[in-house]
């Protein structure tokens, strides 16, 4: 197993366009890393570069000890499951699990024994002779995965590999993939654009824009204190609120109401703007007055199963509150919504909308 460094790494393409654009990462020896972030934004071309199936523009790659920023790719020692798997239709599982080991030059005995072993341990065993076309989604996917298993490689690079499957399968899925890496310790890199994916498998995760990283921490971390409004903006099932707002006499005056400054916030003066940031699941719904909350009328109520998502029009501004089913409102009722202590964050209006406030 290795660790893997990129160090001001960057892809450029003939037209201009950088695809990576100068990043600088650390994902620690058996660590399950996922890169996370909106189609075009760079994921997967830094996978791919990682991979060896794009050529670095600038920078470095260093995988465990050794650079391979110019190492061809069978001889990174990385293994690659694709989004549509990239089976051959015409071989066997048998013979799709045992390629790699082929163009190694392993011996015939050795890599029948080798795909058979990797097969067995994912449930393929009785599978061994059917083509990709008599296989199911689930059945596919295990047979990329049995493929790069077979290799013993020091690290697996996933490229959005559950995409392809239902909702149920995915979910299986998931927590099958989960399990099978923390067996093996192999380092993984996981590039996916479903947020729920990467906040229920990955140790850490980096969430990528236009080909640099915002942030990087662990899902809790990203989850609960997003670095800058794009991450904000980005991670979470509903979005999170984030409400224009100026410092005025000591309170944050959103053109309509306003709300205490948090206690906690820091760097902020007399007339700062800045944008007031809580998410849904950290506000609290009343029927009645509560101090600190703000009072508005319900514009939608959205079932999401055993909650509820509510949007209040509170003058020139909505805001949104996760409530459960049994206490959800009526639309045009009058509600009243609180922030939870603690769940205020503040970031600067201008700039990358960075964080300024816990």
């Amino acid at each position: 197993m290795a660790s893997v460094t990129l160090t001001e790494l960057a892809k450029q393409y003939p037209n201009g366009v950088r695809g990576v654009d100068g990043v600088d990462l650390e994902i620690g020896d058996g660590e399950f890393f996922a890169l996370l972030g909106p189609s075009g934004c760079g994921k997967t071309t830094l996978l791919r570069t990682l991979a060896g199936l794009e050529t670095a523009t600038e920078g470095r790659i260093d995988i465990g000890d050794r650079d391979v920023t110019t190492v061809p790719p069978g001889e990174r020692d990385v293994a690659m499951v694709f989004q549509d798997y990239a089976l051959f239709p015409h071989m066997t599982v048998s013979d799709n699990v045992a390629y790699p080991l082929r163009i190694q030059k392993v011996g015939k005995d050795e890599r029948s024994r080798r795909a058979l072993e990797t097969a067995r341990g994912l449930s393929l065993g009785a599978l061994m002779e059917r083509r990709p076309a008599q296989l199911s989604g689930g059945q596919q996917q295990r047979v990329a995965l049995a493929r790069a298993i077979a290799c013993h490689p020091q690290v697996f690079l996933f490229d959005e590999p559950l995409s392809n499957l239902d909702a149920r399968l995915r979910l299986e899925a998931r927590t099958f993939l989960k399990q099978l890496q923390r067996s093996l310790g192999v380092t993984t890199v996981f590039v996916t654009h479903d947020q729920a994916e990467a906040l229920a498998m990955a140790d850490r995760m980096a969430v990528m824009d236009s080909g640099r990283i915002r942030q990087v921490g662990t899902p809790r971390e990203v989850f609960q204190r997003p670095a800058n409004t794009f991450v904000a903006n980005f991670i979470g099932a509903t979005p999170m609120n984030l409400l224009d707002a100026q410092v005025v006499r000591g309170q944050l005056d959103f053109g309509g109401f306003t709300l205490p400054v948090p206690e906690s916030a820091t760097g902020v003066a007399e007339g700062d703007k800045v944008v007031y940031g809580v998410r849904p699941e950290y506000m609290g719904c009343a029927a009645g007055p509560v101090d600190g909350a703000v009072r508005g009328e319900v514009r939608a109520v959205e079932n999401l199963g055993v909650n509820v998502l509510v949007t209040v029009d509170a003058g020139e501004q909505s805001l949104r509150a996760v409530v459960p089913e049994a206490d959800e409102p009526d639309l045009g009722d009058t509600a009243y919504l609180s922030p939870a202590p603690g769940r205020v964050l503040l970031y600067r209006a201008d700039g990358d909308g960075e964080l300024i406030s816990a």
